[in-house]
């Protein structure tokens, strides 16, 4: 299903070119602290046709609680329920009515406890427009037990910036207990450091970018470790990835351009706008987290009122957990491209309606994996938070070792 082109591994984990997602991203935000996308330039599609069950970010559902995608009028195009950020990802089969216009899951399907799904579905409507919608929920886990849900997945192969990341789902009292139970290692070998962030993520990475080609073996030996009093783990898994070739995009504010780098060398520079002076572009590091074909941005999501609501943006790719995004832009006049800022935050290529393979933003998005790392420059904003995505890279090595709870 092409929504979900590209996840490398279902990792956790948006003015013209950004739009805070609804229900279509999980963790929605807008482009920089709290800036998304653009001036309503798209023709409007109908409202919220897009019904998912479980509601976006629920969490404890049963087994046997219902699982539903519908929408009221037309029909929908694509739908997957997938159990990501696990050693095995898996589908849960699932059937259209008659009608095309609800999905449950087959007969005897149910979803698995202690996991995290994702729900990706694109709707079509009578006058041929597409809508699409991403949510995610977590399946209830034993009272007495913690899961840490992580990315990027296994044997997925992903980009040079990619750092392992867990979220846990209880509160982590004795950190060092949980890291040390946790092994990374990498072939060829390298130092790899844990950092907390609060106390239920712990983010692992090397000094360095991850060279091409390195093979990354984490192993989990969490089963009855004590996170908490009378809190215990239940994983016991050995999970890995590989790293592909080198892809680090340079994005230029001022100069409204963006320089692509593939293996040091420099194969492309497209011509880009990046956020407006009121709703500036996070400077520094960002990693690529999710990929999207076409998804939905609205600005009620992130305090824009209804001042936009895309259904139908193309080639739209994650770098901040709090909505910044790069995307194709198919409703700005061509010649803004290289030469203004009118984003809401986000950094916007030239792209048609329904994204072309041809533009810009087609050649960019089938030419990136998660963990491919997009820096920003000359923006006059601050420097994006290192808990905000993947945004570690952001941190010396001295800072980031000293986030580690053994030592």
């Amino acid at each position: 299903m092409r929504h979900l082109t590209k996840r490398a591994g279902s990792g956790r984990a948006a003015a013209l070119t950004c739009a805070g997602l609804v229900a279509v991203l999980a963790l929605l935000s807008g482009c920089t602290g709290a800036a998304t996308f653009t001036e309503g330039k798209s023709p409007r599609a109908p409202g919220d046709t897009i019904s998912v069950t479980p509601e976006d970010g629920a969490k404890g559902i049963g087994r046997t609680d219902p699982v539903e995608v519908s929408v009221p009028d037309g029909r929908l195009e694509r739908v997957t329920v997938t159990r990501i950020e696990d050693a095995q990802p898996a589908e849960l089969p699932g059937e259209l009515s008659d009608d095309g216009r609800t999905w449950t899951p087959k007969s005897g399907a149910r979803v698995a406890l202690a996991a995290k799904y994702s729900v990706d579905a694109v709707a079509v409507d009578g006058a041929g427009r597409r809508s699409a919608r991403h949510t995610t929920f977590t399946t209830a886990v034993p009272t007495d037990r913690f899961i840490g849900y992580f990315s990027p997945e296994n044997r997925s192969t992903v980009g040079t910036g990619m750092i392992i990341s867990f979220d846990f789902n209880r509160k982590i009292r004795d950190r060092a207990a949980v890291q040390r139970a946790i092994s990374v290692s990498a072939d060829p070998p390298v130092e790899i450091a844990g950092h907390w962030f609060g106390d239920q993520r712990l983010d692992f990475r090397p000094r360095e970018y991850w060279e091409p080609g390195t093979a990354v073996t984490i192993a989990l030996a969490l089963r009855d470790v004590q996170a908490a009093p009378g809190v215990f783990g239940i994983q016991d898994k050995t999970i890995g990835f590989t790293v592909g070739r080198s892809q680090v995009s340079l994005v230029d504010a001022e100069k409204h351009t963006m320089e692509v780098r593939r293996d040091g060398d420099l194969v492309s520079t497209l011509p880009i706008t990046a956020g407006a002076p009121k709703s500036t572009t996070y400077n520094g590091k960002m990693v690529v987290t999710e990929l999207y074909d076409v998804t939905r941005m609205d600005g009620r999501t992130v305090g824009f009122g209804g001042e936009y609501d895309i259904k139908d943006v193309p080639h739209a790719i994650r770098l901040t957990t709090s909505g910044t995004f790069l995307h194709g832009n198919y409703w700005a006049d061509s010649d803004t491209f290289g030469s203004e800022n009118v984003s809401h935050g986000c950094v916007g290529l030239r792209d048609v309606k329904g994204g072309g393979a041809e533009t810009p933003a087609g050649w960019f998005f089938d030419r990136t994996l998660i963990g491919d790392v997009v820096e920003v420059v000359n923006s006059r904003d601050r420097t994006v938070a290192p808990d905000n995505g993947l945004g570690g890279w952001n941190l010396d090595w001295n800072r980031w070792k000293a986030g580690s709870a053994l030592h």
